[in-house]
């Protein structure tokens, strides 16, 4: 044999030996790989360890889908399925190296997701932890250091709904008019609108943006864009109340100055030049609807208080959410009372256009905010109740609602109370059920309702009016002929029901179940007169007080008159805080005083000239004065 046959014999016994070697150590990688896979080893591939066990069923699926239409192919297919199953069981390598290169073909995060597509249901939900019971006990074991998972706790907490929740859907005055007119009414009425409102339009620029969806209000078209001037921040939460505060910016807070400027010298032009560069001030709106509903534009004062509701949500907090009736926004902080104001507001025009039902909602939203009360809701809420026909919710809340008194102590509640168990013994009796053992008739309600509160009865027949001739003779007895109490707080609470709810009174079952009510108590009075002594003292203890706690609420924003015509203060157009419109009725009524007159006697003239254009300084007339001294002279000479 010749050396150069050795060396490629040589050559070719190597490269052998280097092929088996090679095939060898292929074999125990895989080998390894395979006992991580079964073990959970540290090098563990996700994209395999989802592959792995569904390969096959990858494999056989495209199979499938291929020889669906050839019988014999599905046959052979069925032959070699058990082969390829004890292949890939303790086959040799050669399979597992072919696997691998169809895994290198492979399909990513397609076959991810046929993965979980083919797990079953229940065991996604627990992969995922999105069962809800897993999900509440995971939340409340958990402990987080920061305060925004702490808020989010608290604001998870399941509780009891409470009975001032507010239905965002009665909160429309737009639907609640469709359920009373119907959708044609109200359509022609909107087309008719519409038709005006772009006639103001026309030759202007049109709104080019969508609003934000509101609850409270329906943004127009053409109103502008939001300017986040406004914004709410959360104070603390206790109780289960979360407490918040607006926040302004400063634009806004540049506005307020020109505002505060243009109130002190009653300058309604210098208010209304503030919303041409911030149209979303909210107290020059509110002033600009005062001014427009002393002038009888109604329409147009609606709108601008909408726009204030509008402005007003749009800086809610995330995490405002005022119509779960858990979320409070304090009257004492003073940015905060524009939203009082406004909301006090736009429910007394929801009533005068019939929307009883909205102005309920929102009547619910002010007694959220504020359990202080300041703008007086809970002396209208259960009128608005009955208009709306929600009995067996008035009967819920006077149980529920936590006040420092006795719902039922008040005026308002006690007759309203009777009115409402009135109805909803004529509903049992419509469906032929049983009244509730333990609760009190409606005859019984309104007799004590006269016995704790006698004055609103004469009131009332005076207001509504009523004219029989029974009346009459029940108002001649001693117990009913008083007008008032001799308590100023309770005195000033039923002349605001009076005049808040005396149209309920002219329904003629109410007038007849006052009328029964009555006789029932002259009755009672004839048996035993210490019934009236002992009413008479449950009224000082429910109202202790010899100051009138209520003065800051006024009749008149309780009432449905309206004045047509303007003033001629415009201190009347400039938005007063309720707080300070009793010292401000006593200086009218009491304290009317024309400002001192300014002498002119060696005054400058240039400065006489820049203070006569002020409004308020007044100068005196010297042939006036000199006629008054010369009067004076002329008595004298007289008595002398």
């Amino acid at each position: 044999m010749s050396a150069r046959l050795l060396r490629k014999v040589l050559q070719e016994q190597e490269q052998n030996q280097k092929q088996t070697d090679w095939d060898i150590e292929q074999d125990q990688q895989s080998q390894v790989e395979d006992d991580e896979s079964d073990t959970g080893g540290h090098s563990l591939n996700p994209f395999d360890l989802l592959n792995a066990n569904d390969e096959e069923r990858d494999l056989d699926q495209d199979d499938e889908a291929q020889n669906a239409d050839d019988p014999l192919r599905e046959r052979t297919y069925k032959q070699a399925l058990p082969s390829v199953e004890s292949a890939h069981s303790g086959g040799p390598s050669s399979y597992k190296k072919s696997k691998k290169k169809n895994k290198k073909k492979g399909k990513g995060f397609s076959s991810l997701k046929a993965a979980r597509a083919q797990e079953p249901l229940d065991d996604a939900l627990e992969t995922l932890s999105l069962d809800g019971d897993s999900a509440d006990n995971q939340a409340c074991s958990s402990k987080s250091s920061t305060a925004d998972s702490r808020i989010c706790d608290t604001f998870g907490k399941h509780q009891k709904p409470s009975v001032l929740k507010v239905d965002p859907k009665f909160l429309n005055a737009e639907n609640e008019l469709r359920r009373i007119f119907g959708s044609k009414v109200v359509k022609s009425f909107e087309n008719i609108n519409q038709t005006s409102s772009s006639r103001q339009l026309r030759g202007g620029r049109r709104g080019g943006h969508n609003h934000r969806k509101s609850v409270l209000s329906s943004p127009s078209d053409h109103w502008p864009r939001w300017d986040g001037s406004l914004s709410m921040e959360l104070l603390e939460s206790k109780d289960g109340n979360h407490y918040f505060r607006y926040v302004q910016s400063p634009s806004y807070s540049q506005a307020q100055r020109g505002f505060e400027a243009a109130k002190n010298i009653h300058d309604l032009n210098g208010v209304a030049s503030i919303l041409m560069y911030h149209p979303y001030h909210v107290e020059s709106l509110m002033t600009l609807a005062d001014y427009f509903k002393f002038t009888g534009e109604h329409q147009m004062a609606a709108d601008a208080i909408a726009k204030c509701l509008y402005a007003l949500e749009c800086a809610w907090h995330p995490m405002f959410t005022p119509l779960q009736g858990n979320c409070r926004l304090e009257y004492c902080h003073e940015i905060n009372r524009p939203l009082f104001l406004t909301l006090f507001t736009h429910m007394k025009n929801l009533d005068r256009r019939g929307c009883h039902r909205s102005a309920l909602e929102v009547c619910k939203l002010l007694l959220s905010l504020d359990s202080a009360d300041p703008m007086g809701a809970l002396f209208c809420v259960e009128y608005f109740a009955l208009r709306a026909e929600e009995y067996a919710w008035l009967e819920q809340f006077s149980e529920e609602y936590q006040s420092h008194n006795y719902l039922w102590h008040f005026p308002n509640f006690a007759y309203s109370l009777a009115i409402c168990r009135f109805y909803l013994e004529q509903e049992d009796a419509s469906r032929n059920s049983k009244v509730e053992n333990g609760k009190e008739t409606s005859v019984d309600l309104m007799k004590q309702a006269l016995l704790l509160h006698p004055p609103v009865l004469k009131k009332l027949v005076a207001k509504v009016p009523l004219k029989d001739q029974a009346w009459t003779n029940i108002l001649k007895h001693a117990f009913f002929k008083s007008e008032d109490t001799g308590i100023p707080s309770l005195d000033h609470l039923i002349k605001i029901y009076v005049e808040r709810s005396y149209l309920v009174w002219r329904l003629p079952d109410l007038q007849r179940l006052l009328r029964n009510a009555a006789m029932l108590v002259i009755e009672t009075l004839k048996q035993d007169e210490s019934v009236a002594n002992t009413w008479a003292c449950v009224r000082k203890e429910a109202f202790p007080s010899h100051k009138n706690e209520y003065r800051h609420l006024l009749v008149s924003d309780f009432s449905d008159a309206v004045p047509t015509m303007p003033p001629d203060n415009l201190q009347n157009f400039i938005m007063v805080d309720p707080a300070m419109r009793e010292v401000m009725n006593q200086d009218q009524g009491a304290n009317q005083r024309v400002p001192a007159p300014r002498d002119l006697v060696d005054r400058s003239a240039l400065a006489v000239l820049i203070e006569s254009i002020l409004p308020w300084v007044h100068y005196q007339n010297n042939e006036a004065g000199n006629n008054d001294q010369l009067n004076g002279d002329h008595r004298e000479n007289e008595d002398h």
